[in-house]
């Protein structure tokens, strides 16, 4: 254990070595974090207590049963919307702070919603007070990438059946230049506006005809056929077509709606991702405010700001700078062209899958780099942070071991492993889209913050 030198001193004399990545303390050799460590794990009561907590927020998450029950407007259906609202992903951040894609999304969504003419009538707006900005998550919501939904926007309406609660999502627009990395073109705008007319009514329709779709039963499925619910979507995506084909040619419709339809869904691999995102947050929601809970029920980043949410401390955010990516580029980018870290797509990591089960999915690292057994290694070592592993998301690489379930804020803070999180790349000015997709780790401060707070609220022995 130590420096490599004595490993390569050991080799070079033909000796059988093995290197131990060892660490000589938790908690980032914070000694106010080392201290609250050994108050809590001193007390055998409370960490009885907080043991049963966790296995009760577990067994919520576990027992959730996210269901696909409808497409409506926003502004008819998600809780506190107004014409003047505009949700963003992430916790909160105003106008003067928020990263350049996200301003390029809020300047999107209020050309879409008409509420100015122009990019710089937008930007002369959001900046005077008369648009409120709240997070998706203060409404029982979830936005990929930038996360701006405005008023008119079509959304997913997903309830876990379980426990009644409901997450809403908007729809899928594709890769590239998309208003959710950004970008604000009049193509951007055009296809929304197609989405809001034509091809939101039509699903709409045509899950009707269909019924409620157990999303739970298809994320499962999607899963074990090489997904892993954030970046990877293929099999998910295929999977609902085939739930909604039979329904859509029956509609009352002219062929080439339907085709039009068709051919969007079949050539966006990511149409899946915006079902998944709500399936997860309802799934999550349902596990809040669970006491003595130290389980983490909400992760999602703004592009300046990474936060965290823990059951067992109700609504509060702990932030911490959001981090850069570490990704692969599409040609002509670099580094030095991204925006950091954003988006509420981590939810699928808080609750069971995402980076977590991408031992599932290795044809992922394609996309975000690595190598296939990086991907193993990357699900297996999530396991040492969470409460147990999934009894219905299931990896069959790993003999159909479970996904890790229920993120541990004591077990990452002890252990000093961060969640993993693969995720997309937007370029950092506002407008010009996506750049690229990688892996991305939160930064430590939230969770240290979290800790403290928890200990100060529950660990009331010395």
């Amino acid at each position: 254990m130590g420096l490599e030198l004595f490993a390569e001193n050991l080799a070079k004399e033909r000796a059988k070595v093995l290197h131990v990545d060892w660490k000589p303390w938790t908690g980032g050799g914070d000694k106010k974090i080392t201290s609250l460590l050994t108050r809590i794990k001193n007390q055998k009561a409370l960490m009885l207590n907080i043991q049963k907590a966790n296995q009760e927020t577990v067994s919520i998450i576990q027992k959730g049963k996210p269901t696909l029950i409808g497409i409506s407007l926003a502004g008819d259906v998600i809780p506190g919307m107004e014409k003047q609202k505009v949700l963003h992903a992430g916790p909160p951040v105003g106008w003067h702070m928020m990263c350049g894609p996200m301003r390029g999304a809020v300047i999107g969504g209020l050309l879409f919603e008409g509420l100015a003419k122009c990019r710089e009538e937008a930007e002369e707006l959001a900046a005077s007070g008369d648009i409120v900005f709240e997070p998706c998550h203060h409404h029982s919501a979830v936005g990929p990438m930038t996360g701006v939904i405005t008023w008119s926007m079509p959304v997913w309406v997903m309830e876990n059946k379980s426990f009644g609660n409901r997450a809403y999502c908007s729809l899928n627009e594709g890769l590239g230049k998309v208003l959710r990395y950004g970008a604000f073109s009049e193509g951007v705008i055009d296809r929304l506006k197609w989405m809001a007319s034509e091809l939101a009514p039509i699903l709409e329709k045509a899950l009707e005809g269909h019924g409620e779709i157990d999303m739970k039963n298809l994320i499962s499925q999607s899963l074990q056929m090489g997904d892993e619910g954030h970046n990877r979507n293929k099999a998910g995506t295929s999977l609902f077509i085939r739930e909604m084909a039979p329904h859509l040619v029956m509609l009352n419709e002219a062929r080439e709606k339907i085709s039009r339809v068709l051919s969007f869904i079949h050539s966006n691999d990511h149409f899946f991702l915006n079902l998944t995102m709500p399936s997860a947050k309802c799934t999550v929601d349902a596990a809040q405010n669970v006491t003595g809970s130290s389980v983490i029920v909400a992760m999602a980043r703004n592009g300046t700001d990474f936060g965290i949410r823990v059951s067992g401390l109700g609504d509060k955010w702990f932030t911490g700078p959001a981090n850069m990516v570490d990704g692969l580029y599409l040609p002509g980018y670099s580094v030095n062209d991204a925006a950091p870290d954003m988006g509420d797509s981590v939810i699928t990591e808080t609750a069971v899958f995402g980076g977590f089960a991408m031992a599932g999915a290795p044809a992922i690292v394609k996309l975000v780099g690595g190598t296939p057994k990086d991907a193993v290694r990357y699900t297996l070592q999530m396991h040492e942070i969470t409460i147990t592993e999934n009894d219905t998301y299931q990896i069959p690489y790993l003999d159909f071991k479970g996904t890790p379930t229920g993120i541990d804020l004591i077990k990452v803070v002890e252990t000093g492993i961060l969640p993993l999180i693969n995720t997309g790349i937007a370029h950092k000015e506002p407008g010009l889209g996506m750049v690229g997709a990688g892996l991305v780790k939160p930064p430590a401060k939230c969770f240290y913050d979290a800790f403290k707070a928890f200990v100060e609220k529950y660990g009331v022995g010395e």
